[in-house]
């Protein structure tokens, strides 16, 4: 194919660069026999024979993203000791070796990269270069990146010159680097996802000798944590609150110089019942009068016109039987506090007065 000509006269002016693609990329189709991966490439899982070769017809129809290569000369000048590696070859790919790859087993003869010598400015830059594009990808694999923060580790001479590189803590390259200390059966499954790293991190810390009988015994703890039976929670039973009533107050409670409520008004209505309908009487089968007298129509009446206002709801009213005076006061024993009978004894004794005090005393005595 002939070349196409190109006047003197454009080039007047533009930048000649002392090694090729140093100052501006160059868009290159070499062919694969002129270039050759970097040994430092973290990446070790490049897909089967049979999806390298489906990758690379796609890279025939249209190759969207080319490699990135550096000059044999620039990458000798980072690494002497690697020229046994490189061989004959023009170019060391930085990153694109699956694409690479991918060509040969697809039958191809070229790949489209770009040439870019600021990539081997130093070996931290180089490094930088070749885990990029591992750590962009979607599939990561945490054991790959721990390979290549390792391979930093070791060229750049210290984990602190990697922390400082990345601009993170000495802590952090330590934590990636940890996983590089799980035996191979271990790794391997971190590698496929089966292995959460939380978990590989914690196990990496154990000797080598106790890490596979680690990893069963936690599989059995999540076995055994799936298969538990879930309890049941009890509803909740909501707690009453105390409402504040002539039954539940102890002496000397509710006094107060201030003017009295709605709900202290009612309270004080009900502990006056008895005192207020002292002339209510009660017939019994046997025709004998009940000795604790019943409240009347009239103040239960008042009682639930002040519920009304009040707007509040009130406890039952006390419940008292017809029957003998025995019965009466069994009733009222088992709805008031010693207390409050002791106080609704007192009133009736003054209600009734002295004509009927030997006659109540004998049923106050017995409440």
């Amino acid at each position: 194919m002939a070349g196409r000509r190109t006047s003197l006269a454009s080039l007047a002016g533009q930048k000649v660069d002392a090694v090729p693609g140093q100052s501006d990329p160059l868009l290159l189709t070499l062919p694969l026999d002129k270039l050759v991966p970097t040994r430092f490439n973290p990446r070790r899982n490049f897909g089967t024979e049979e999806e390298l070769k489906e990758f690379g017809l796609k890279l025939k129809h249209r190759q969207l993203q080319p490699a990135v290569v550096v000059s044999r000369a620039a990458y000798l000048k980072l690494w002497p000791d690697e020229e046994p590696h490189v061989g004959s070859a023009s170019f060391v790919i930085a990153n694109g070796e699956r694409r690479y790859r991918a060509s040969q087993a697809s039958g191809q003869t070229t790949l489209n990269v770009v040439h870019n010598e600021d990539v081997a400015q130093n070996r931290a830059e180089f490094l930088d270069a070749v885990l990029a594009e591992n750590n962009d990808r979607e599939d990561l694999d945490p054991i790959e990146r721990a390979i290549g923060i390792e391979t930093m580790v070791v060229e750049l001479g210290g984990a602190d010159k990697v922390a400082e590189h990345y601009d993170k803590t000495k802590g952090w390259v330590s934590q990636q680097r940890s996983l590089l200390k799980l035996i191979d059966e271990l790794q391997a499954l971190v590698s496929c996802g089966d292995m959460p790293v939380r978990v590989a991190r914690k196990i990496a810390g154990l000797p080598s000798s106790e890490q596979q009988a680690a990893w069963e015994a936690e599989q059995q703890q999540r076995l055994a944590a799936r298969n538990a039976p879930r309890a049941k929670r009890a509803p909740r039973k909501a707690t009453p609150t105390p409402r504040f009533t002539a039954v539940n107050q102890t002496p000397g409670q509710g006094t107060s110089s201030e003017p009295a409520t709605d709900q202290e008004s009612d309270s004080r209505s009900q502990t006056s019942l008895p005192a207020q309908t002292a002339a209510a009487q009660d017939t019994t089968a046997g025709g004998q009068q009940s000795a604790v007298p019943l409240p009347s129509a009239n103040t239960h009446d008042s009682n639930e016109a002040a519920r009304t206002a009040s707007e509040v709801s009130r406890p039952q009213p006390i419940v008292i039987p017809p029957g003998t005076p025995v019965d009466v006061a069994d009733a009222l024993a088992a709805q008031l506090s010693p207390d409050v009978l002791a106080a609704v004894a007192e009133l009736l004794l003054d209600r009734l007065g002295t004509e009927h005090s030997n006659t109540a005393t004998p049923a106050a005595a017995s409440v």
